[in-house]
């Protein structure tokens, strides 16, 4: 009879275990962020260089708080050569100044971000600057974590 008691306590404690441990593996709450305004604008760089550059508004609509959240640009229709008069795009990989990272987002706020160098366009000195944006624009949340 021991043994059998015992036995039923051990399986008792364990199926407990189990369910204690499937419990607080339940649904995790996810970060959902998404950029409610931009805006791209020219500025001249140099004698004959000109920059897209971007700011704009971040916002967390997830319910949990998120962290190092990292925001770029892209020109999608620009190419990697440079000519004269026409935009391009300087790396793949995007260096300090063409990405913005915000170090702590909450959930429902929003957070302000800026950045350069989303297109670049160098003209000779007879040549008129660019005067439109390129096309295809656009800003991506390239990366954050979840807060703890």
């Amino acid at each position: 009879m021991w043994r059998n008691a015992r036995f039923r306590a051990v399986i008792f404690l364990s199926v407990l275990a189990a369910l204690c441990l499937w419990g607080c593996t339940g649904e995790q709450q996810q970060a959902e962020l998404a950029i409610v305004d931009s805006e791209f604008f020219i500025e001249q760089d140099g004698e004959t260089s000109y920059v897209v550059n971007a700011e704009g508004t971040i916002r967390n609509t997830g319910q949990v708080d998120v962290r190092k959240a990292e925001v770029t640009g892209y020109c999608r229709s620009c190419g990697e050569k440079v000519i004269d008069g026409q935009w391009f795009v300087s790396e793949y990989e995007k260096m300090e100044h063409q990405k913005d990272v915000i170090d702590y987002l909450a959930a429902g706020s929003e957070a302000d971000f800026e950045f350069e160098e989303v297109a670049l366009c160098m003209v000779q000195k007879s040549r008129q600057p660019p005067e439109e944006l390129p096309e295809d624009l656009e800003i991506s949340i390239a990366s954050y974590e979840v807060a703890d």
